[in-house]
């Protein structure tokens, strides 16, 4: 992990190998200028480059790299020794010095099923796909050449990123032009022409941006907030790439109460200050108190300024992305403490990597390195640790909707009470059944005091009612409730049959399921005056 607490942004490379000579230095500084802009616009952010350390373009890449200081993974289609066999004494030399200094070197999993003889040419296909899988951007210094037939050049890679162009084991891919991006630099090969160091940026650059930003800003954020307990057993014991998704496990999530909190505080605010403008507008029709409408335009003002505090904070969206993280993070390090070398974003629901693209990226961004070098049982740590954090929420949010009910019936009661004085007034004193038995001056007073007060605590009620039902209460325990069943299911199969990875997929994609399905219809739930 090249920073503990914060996401890197990675830089993927792809490119071909016969770069003319003339063309190295510039398009050493094309990729050095290219690499500055992208820190200057994340400066929160640590890069990341990853690449496959092939002749040409891949070394030229590292060397950008290392002179600019930018943290360097390999990750390599097949073990070192043979994958160098046919490099040059000079660029072996390279290629082993980028591998001493690079934060990790691996070799990738496949992400296609194996043909029966795998040969080089499908390996380095393995690379490629693994390389446009886990980048931010992609480098591609390319001629603008078609695809090849076989193997992976640099146009098969540029499809793997914005087309989705290979066949995963399972499901369906990734990445595409909206949730990546790929920075073609032109690299004329010696045979060719054209005006080297060029560049343009394939993909929703928008979209692209957007991912930076929200990037960005949570690395930003990330020395702000402190861990809350550890998330697994053990500890990461020197497995990095877990020790980084746990760190940041813990910031997203931190994030993301922190946010809940702001965006509750927004919903008692605009609901009082509801509750006070038809009490001032009451006031003002009922009681004739001229200076209510300044009291009215003062709480529509306060209710504007809450409003405009929720759209500039961002809480709503910070609340479910982050919490969106933070459960895509605890899931994928439960992966990895197991032994699995699933990966969480392959189990992405649809929905979820259209409405949290970024989310998508980073989790891919931080499940770059080796596999896990050990097994651990996850029964007790995951199904049970689960089962019971769903078991005790959904008794929290229960009492939580107790108290909502009962503050709402006591409104409610309240009102009906009213409205039975109010009757009872009319019929002994206003003349509904009997004359009036007291002067009409102090009859309209006490009148004009019913009306207030029934319409102020019928307004209470409605805006009270509607407060409680943003936090969505009766779905959550729902949700609870299953979640609670399902992790029990799940810890009576693994005390029965024991891990396979069968079940760890299993487990994992009903957990990111139902995470997505909590975002979904917290979505429907911002802070806004209508309350």
């Amino acid at each position: 992990m090249t920073d503990p607490g914060r996401i890197p942004v990675v830089v993927g490379v792809s490119g071909h190998r016969a770069l003319r000579p003339q063309d190295r230095e510039t398009l050493l500084e094309a990729v050095k200028r290219e690499l500055t802009y992208l820190q200057a616009q994340v400066p929160h952010s640590p890069l990341l480059l990853l690449t496959s350390l092939a002749e040409g373009a891949d070394l030229l890449c590292a060397d950008a790299a290392r002179e600019l200081g930018v943290s360097v993974a390999v990750a390599l289609p097949m073990e070192a020794e043979a994958y160098t066999a046919a490099f040059s004494p000079e660029d072996k030399r390279r290629f082993q010095a980028h591998c001493r200094s690079a934060q990790t070197v691996f070799v990738v999993p496949p992400s296609e099923e194996a043909p029966e003889t795998p040969d080089s040419s499908w390996l380095y296909r393995q690379a490629g796909i693994y390389i446009s899988l886990h980048s931010h951007l992609l480098l591609a210094l390319w001629d603008g050449g078609p695809a090849k037939e076989q193997g992976c050049g640099t146009a098969e890679a540029v499809s793997f990123s914005l087309g989705g162009a290979y066949r995963p084991r399972r499901g369906m891919p990734l990445r595409s032009a909206e949730n990546t991006a790929v920075l073609h630099i032109w690299a004329p090969r010696a045979s060719g022409g054209g005006r080297a160091g060029e560049t343009r940026l394939l993909g929703n650059e928008e979209a692209f941006l957007e991912t930076l930003r929200k990037t960005d800003e949570l690395n930003r954020l990330a020395p702000e907030t402190e861990p809350q307990g550890g998330l697994l057993p053990e500890g990461p014991e020197g497995d990095g790439l877990l020790a980084g998704l746990e760190a940041v496990y813990h910031v997203s999530d931190a994030l993301s109460l922190r946010c809940a909190k702001k965006y509750r505080r927004i919903l008692g605010l605009l609901a009082a200050a509801s509750t006070a403008v038809t009490a001032g507008f009451l006031l003002y029709d009922e009681a004739g108190l001229s200076w209510m409408l300044l009291l009215c335009g003062a709480m529509l003002l306060f209710a504007l300024f809450c409003r405009r505090w929720a759209v500039r904070s961002d809480c709503h969206r910070g609340y479910i992305e982050y919490r969106v993280l933070a459960e895509s993070l605890r899931t994928q390090a439960f992966l990895r403490y197991a032994g699995s070398e699933q990966e969480a974003p392959e189990l992405f629901p649809r929905t979820q990597r259209e409405e949290c693209p970024w989310v998508l990226a980073a989790l891919c961004a931080l499940t770059v390195g080796p596999p896990p070098a050990r097994q651990r049982d996850i029964r007790v740590c995951w199904a049970e640790g689960q089962r019971d954090y769903h078991e005790q929420a959904e008794k929290r949010t229960h009492r939580a909707m107790l108290r909502s009910d009962l503050v709402v019936r006591a409104a409610l009661c309240a009102s009906v009470a009213l409205y039975v004085l109010a009757l009872l007034f009319e019929a002994f004193f206003g003349g509904l059944f009997l004359p009036p038995a007291a002067a009409p001056s102090l009859i309209e007073l006490w009148r004009t005091l019913l009306k207030v007060a029934l319409g102020l605590l019928s307004a209470s009620t409605i805006f009270i009612a509607n407060y409680y039902g943003k936090q969505s209460l009766s779905r959550v325990i729902s949700d609870h409730g299953k979640m609670k069943r399902f992790y029990a299911e799940v810890a009576g199969q693994l005390e029965r049959f024991g891990q396979s990875e069968e079940l760890l997929r299993t487990l994992a994609a009903e957990e990111l399921v139902e995470n997505g399905n909590w975002c979904s219809y917290q979505r429907d739930n911002t802070p806004d005056i209508s309350l």
